[in-house]
């Protein structure tokens, strides 16, 4: 007879700190709700799951009969918990003592709510780093899924895969699962009794352990899969499908691992899952490794060469974005200061907003918005500017710092005065880069620059192949649609970062300048010089309470046409919360365009702000105001993000010395 395989079925929940409510109720509604449902109708189906901790706190607290449902699957020996870290960082780029103190805090949380320490973790995005063991390790992780790519990466066999192996790193042993690929993209997409007959054949095949480990928002949340996965009984069909079939026996991971014996020793290259290879590439190089998977798919060689067409590596999304590296960066910073701060005067408070800033979500893009969602961005600088300002309460900084923070090349000026903070880049442009204000715990530089991707390419093709097979569904992975209609503007480059006061000067009968080549001043306010032989002007950055002002001073011979232009980082972008007020009126939102000439103060009234922005110019100036929006992909296609609304405001110079003065009050009630 043939032995049954074991299926070792795990499904991973995960939503982004700061995600929408809605997004998270719909999520529930569709997929967390009756998945936990199903299940526990059919006790003798043995799963594992990991909850993220940020998603878990808000399942507890929103709907605690669906926690009530896993806690007695938990009780009655179905349901294995996983770990992770609390807030799901990659944790091979935060630092050792963060990586355990995360871990331990979820693990925590899961035995406390749901009755159960975990034994098994989910890596986040399946980035692996040797240097994650000791952490593991310490935190009492006994193992972790990884891809199977992973392993055929290092030399091994798809034969091989079917059980687990053992790794070690500074003298600690971890036990290592790979998720086979085959099983990702059949689970749920394709019918469910070919899915049992595949299962089946392994076990023909003599394969000791199906091991799956995958997002669960495929079992609800991905297009079409509600209606396939619940509606027309997928999971239920699944289920009773293998708890029929004589060859496949479900299990825990857990009983899986104290039963069977390791496949030996195994060392893993850095690396992530197959698609996560392309993303992290620049598009060009994306553009390339993409063709070269597709050729090999074509020729029939994929399967033999998958484990030499590795692509980029998940660190790679921090040089790809500047935005990223710099977040990334201020975390790693704050992390430290927080960890030279006396025992007796970290709170967990600060604890909990540096874990909130290591939420992995937001520093990078693939499929997904990621680093392109500006309200998962506005989590981690929440997180990022309160936590400064707890630190600077207990641990003051100076009122000026200059160093090279993002290890780029370039010194920045750090300008605070305990209400705001204002981070010049001394790059040539002098622009502000970051201006945050602490009792709103907002950076309204947050946004992100156009940049070239790899979808690009598809959106220029206008490919509208669904991808669909025959039977099944298609993953969202194969999918080609659009949200919204794109035109070329929409994907035009920016050759400048997306900052605050970023200038342009056209002289009198002569060609537009961009002013990039600004020197740094020397002493007191002065951040800037510029000097051509038609335009002389020394740029200055002065904080005073909750005001930052600009003061643009300029020689005797620049007459012609002064600009700036200012991106803003309002959190509404373009919804019904964010507005304009000029002059006691309305005269439109953030996502609408607007010219106001001879403005001398506008407010930027956002309510999901909580406060709002009074501009100020000492003298009228043409002004005007239009949303700036990227392009990014989802499950739902190809859609436009706004961004920030971007400011300009536009004055003659005359032939004789003048100043001009450009004032943003903080929080300043209309």
């Amino acid at each position: 007879m043939t032995k049954p395989i074991a299926l070792l079925l795990g499904v991973h929940a995960h939503q982004p700190v700061g995600n929408f409510s809605e997004v998270l109720h719909d999520a529930h509604r569709r997929c967390y709700k009756p998945y936990l449902e199903t299940l526990h109708r059919f006790p003798e189906f043995p799963f594992a799951v990991h909850f993220s901790g940020w998603l878990l706190d808000w399942l507890l607290k929103h709907y605690p009969e669906d926690m009530a449902l896993l806690r007695d699957m938990v009780k009655r020996g179905q349901a294995e918990l996983f770990g992770a870290g609390d807030t799901e960082p990659v944790l091979a780029v935060i630092p050792y003592r963060d990586r355990v103190g995360q871990l331990q805090t979820l693990s925590a949380k899961l035995e406390k709510n749901l009755g159960q320490r975990p034994q098994g973790a989910w890596l986040t995005e399946r980035v692996w780093e040797a240097t994650v063991v000791p952490a593991l390790m310490d935190a009492g992780i006994r193992y972790v899924t990884v891809d199977d790519y992973h392993f055929l990466c290092a030399g091994k066999t798809s034969e091989e895969l079917d059980g687990y192996f053992t790794t070690e790193e500074d003298g600690r042993q971890l036990d290592l699962f790979p998720i086979s690929e085959a099983l990702r993209y059949r689970f749920p997409f394709s019918p469910a009794h070919e899915a049992v007959a595949y299962l089946e054949g392994m076990a023909d095949g003599g394969h000791e352990a199906a091991i799956y480990f995958d997002d669960i928002e495929k079992f609800g949340i991905w297009p079409e899969t509600y209606e396939w996965v619940y509606e027309k009984k997928w999971l239920e069909d699944f289920i009773k499908g293998v708890l029929a079939s004589p060859k496949i026996k479900p299990m825990r991971y857990c009983d899986f691992h104290a039963a069977a014996k390791t496949h030996g020793i195994v060392y893993l290259p850095t690396t992530s899952y197959i698609e996560m290879n392309e993303w992290s590439l620049p598009a060009e190089q994306a553009n390339a490794y993409a063709d070269l998977v597709q050729h090999n798919k074509h020729s029939g060689q994929f399967e033999q060469n998958k484990a030499f067409l590795r692509g980029g590596i998940w660190k790679n999304f921090l040089t790809r974005y500047p935005e990223a590296n710099w977040m990334h960066k201020r975390m790693l910073g704050l992390s430290q200061r927080l960890e030279a701060l006396p025992k007796a005067k970290r709170t967990p408070e600060m604890i909990d907003l540096l874990y909130q800033a290591q939420a992995n979500d937001a520093y990078w893009h693939g499929l997904f918005g990621g680093s392109y969602l500006p309200h998962l961005r506005r989590a981690v600088f929440n997180a990022i500017v309160g936590l400064e300002g707890l630190l600077d309460r207990c641990d003051p900084r100076p009122a000026v710092i200059c160093a090279d923070f993002n290890l780029d090349g370039k010194e920045e000026l750090f300008l605070q005065n305990g209400l705001l903070q204002a981070i010049v880049i001394l790059d040539g442009l002098a622009a502000i880069g970051e201006l945050d204000a602490y009792a709103l715990n907002h950076n309204f530089g947050d946004t992100l620059r156009r940049q070239n991707e790899h979808y690009y390419r598809k959106i220029h093709l206008q490919d509208q192949q669904s991808g669909h097979a025959a039977t099944g569904i298609a993953s969202a992975h194969d999918r080609v649609s659009f949200k919204h209609e794109i035109g070329p503007q929409d994907l035009t480059l920016d050759h400048r970062p997306r900052a605050l006061f970023l200038d342009t000067f056209q002289p009198s009968g002569g060609p537009l300048l961009e002013l990039d080549d600004y020197l740094p001043g020397e002493g007191g306010a002065r951040v800037a010089v510029f000097s051509t032989p038609t335009c002389a002007v020394e740029k200055s950055i002065e904080l005073a309470g909750n005001r930052i002002a600009v003061v643009y001073r300029f020689g005797a011979k620049s007459a012609g046409i002064f600009s700036t232009e200012i991106n803003l980082a309002m959190p509404s972008c373009d919804g019904p919360a964010g507005k304009f007020i000029y002059k006691g009126d309305i005269p439109g939102g953030f996502g609408q365009a607007l010219e106001i000439d001879g403005l001398r103060e506008i407010f930027l009234d956002d309510d999901v702000l909580g406060g709002s922005l009074k501009l100020i110019a000492s003298k009228p100036v043409r002004f005007s105001a239009s949303p700036y929006f990227s392009v990014s992909q989802s499950e739902a296609g190809f859609e436009k993000i706004m961004q920030a609304v971007t400011l300009t405001l536009q004055w003659i110079v005359p032939q004789i010395k003048s100043e001009v003065r450009i004032e943003l009050e903080i929080d300043g009630k209309p």
